[in-house]
């Protein structure tokens, strides 16, 4: 398997910066997951990793060698795409087979290869079937298994989960995710479905208008992050401002025992989860409004400053529009934006 490296990564389209100087290390055997709302850079830069599109400046490494202008086919990439590109003509085993056949292996050896993903993907009885009479999440396993094949120093999903539905993309997250975890393959995920790429990668690089604004773990990301896009991007966040001095932080209508990097004013990060219902907490918010969701009530409700915030409540208890709410905020749950 292989690092990628991305060095001062640009792309131009004419007036169009894609992709503005990015600098990215993906480790050997890791799944990095590239986030982003649509626009940002996402498949551009999975493209140019590919060797389809070429840097308008920068470089692209696999291992410290410069892949930067080498031929996609000469990379060893395996790529997963959106639509799998599925070959109808053939049967499932020809199709993951076809690598196989283009690097000139021979046909006993493409065949034993072929079975032998097939089997690991739990797809062998669908070996002589066309990709026409399969399912969704069938021919996504198919699509895998093809790009396996050619065992890729780098594997490239591009959005590999879209179209499938709730129960069965959950399932296969969690399939696929440990399926490369044991095969140790260097994986770039991208998605713009920020909880996916929380279940299924390592690391996560949250990309906005061309610029990597935060590489990190999922659980770093979510509970510190580097500033108001990445906060609003990954998870549900309440933007609140405050004043920070020797140690605490003063809301206005609450204060928080919190450490900010300076005194003055700053922006404080707060998930839904870090409000705590109480019968005579400090603040107080009204219910403007209440869904259900089968494990809690997701509320909206509006703070003594006219701020709107999301709550996260208990299922069982029962909210009205209007209705006033008592609250805390946990002070350990709170992230002070640099």
């Amino acid at each position: 398997m292989s690092e990628v490296t991305l060095e001062s990564l640009t792309k131009r389209y004419g007036d169009e910066l894609a992709v503005d100087g990015i600098d990215l290390t993906i480790r050997d055997g890791e799944i990095l997951g590239i986030v982003g709302p649509s626009g940002c850079g996402k498949t551009t830069t999975l493209r140019t990793i590919a060797g389809f599109e070429t840097p308008t400046r920068g470089r692209v490494r696999f291992d410290g060698v410069d892949v930067t202008h080498v031929p996609p086919e000469e990379r060893h990439v395996g790529l997963v795409f959106q639509s799998y590109a599925l070959f109808d003509t053939m049967t499932v085993r020809e199709n993951v087979a076809f690598g196989l056949k283009m690097r000139d292996v021979p046909q006993r050896e493409r065949r034993e290869r072929a079975g032998a993903l097939l089997e690991m993907l739990d797809i062998a009885t669908l070996a002589d079937r066309r990709p026409t009479t399969l399912s969704g999440g069938q021919q996504q396993r198919v699509g895998l298994a093809r790009a396996l094949a050619i065992e890729p120093h780098v594997l490239l999903l591009d959005e590999p989960m879209t179209g499938l539905d709730a129960a069965l993309k959950t399932r296969l997250q969690t399939e696929i995710r440990d399926l490369l975890a044991d095969l140790g393959v260097t994986a770039i995920y991208v998605t713009h479905d920020q909880e996916e790429a929380m279940a299924m990668c390592d690391r996560i690089a949250v990309l906005n208008a061309g610029t990597v604004e935060q590489v990190g773990t999922p659980s770093a990301i979510y509970r510190r992050p580097a500033n108001a896009f990445v906060a609003n991007f990954i998870g549900n966040s309440t933007l609140l401002t405050g004043v920070a001095a020797d140690g605490r932080v003063d809301l206005g209508f609450a204060e928080l025992e919190v450490a900010a990097a300076t005194n003055g004013t700053v922006t404080v990060a707060v998930r839904p989860e870090a409000f705590e219902f109480e019968r005579e907490g400090p603040i107080s918010a009204e219910v403007s409004s209440a869904t259900y969701l089968g494990d809690r009530t997701q509320l909206t409700a509006t703070l003594p400053d006219e701020t709107t915030v999301a709550l996260h409540a208990d299922a069982a208890e029962t909210y009205r529009t209007g209705e006033t709410v008592s609250l805390s905020i946990d002070d350990t749950s709170v992230h002070v934006l640099e």
